[in-house]
């Protein structure tokens, strides 16, 4: 008989596409006559592994669309590497108030700093809060809003946009005007996050047009937290040409001091 209700009871699960339930079932049977469960804290602990199998997948699904280029945690951050960095400027994006208040995100650094990580780290806390996200880097979103924009485009209607290598590559004055567009659109309507390589000062020379670069970083920074990573390139630890680079790199931030003086 009680052979007969399982298999009767994986099938209706089946039925009722409760995978996770039906994978766990006989696992939690044998537990709640184990520990002598009431049958409310049985079904409770069923329904909860369904839930959490339903949530991964939703993330993992929300994560793909994202177009995320893999997975990075907060947790995974080596902030020990750049101890100048402020710790709890960074941390606190992660309430991901900024979204809510339709703020941006600006992250400015040298190659290998982390720029990317903390990018895709936040990206990955918002589609577990069920937003959605569209991560792409400069190039690839100039090609797309060279092909033409509407309003049910990803990097137009997403409630967070990541724009990731802005500044390493050259931009036209065509591709200029294109990207104003596209933050002028989402200007005070939904979030974007930059990655850049760039101080601002050097935007100017980036988009080839001063009056561009100014309407552009003039919307972009009005509602923004600006976080500036300096320090050398955690990919390049322990190898011998980082030394050469980080010399030229401390050699270069003398001659620049030497000339203000």
């Amino acid at each position: 008989m009680e052979q007969l209700i399982s298999e009767r009871l994986q099938d209706n699960l089946s039925r009722l596409k409760l995978n996770r339930t039906a994978e766990v079932l006989d696992t939690v049977v044998q537990q709640a006559k184990e520990n002598k469960s009431s049958y409310f804290s049985f079904l409770d602990h069923l329904l909860e592994e369904e839930v959490a199998a339903k949530d991964k997948r939703r993330i993992q699904t929300a994560m793909r669309t994202a177009g995320l280029p893999g997975a990075k945690t907060i947790e995974e951050y080596d902030f020990s590497f750049h101890p100048q960095l402020d710790q709890g400027a960074v941390m606190e994006l992660f309430d991901l108030s900024f979204i809510s208040n339709k703020e941006n995100a600006v992250f400015l650094g040298p190659p290998g700093v982390g720029k990317t990580h903390l990018a895709i780290a936040l990206a990955i806390k918002a589609c577990h809060h069920g937003l959605r996200v569209y991560f792409t880097t400069m190039d690839a979103l100039i090609k797309k809003l060279k092909e033409g924009a509407s309003r049910q485009k990803a990097y137009l209607s997403s409630s967070l946009v990541v724009v990731d290598e802005v500044g390493y590559l050259p931009v036209t004055p065509q591709e200029a005007h294109l990207f104003f567009q596209f933050v002028s659109y989402r200007y005070e309507r939904s979030s974007i996050i930059i990655t850049s390589n760039k101080s601002f000062g050097d935007w100017q020379e980036l988009f080839g047009d001063p009056v561009i670069a100014t309407a552009i970083l003039d919307r972009l920074l009005h509602h923004c937290k600006v976080v500036n990573i300096k320090g050398h390139s955690y990919r390049l630890r322990g190898h011998s040409i980082s030394k050469q680079i980080f010399k030229e790199q401390e050699q270069q931030m003398n001659q620049a001091t030497s000339q203000n003086q």
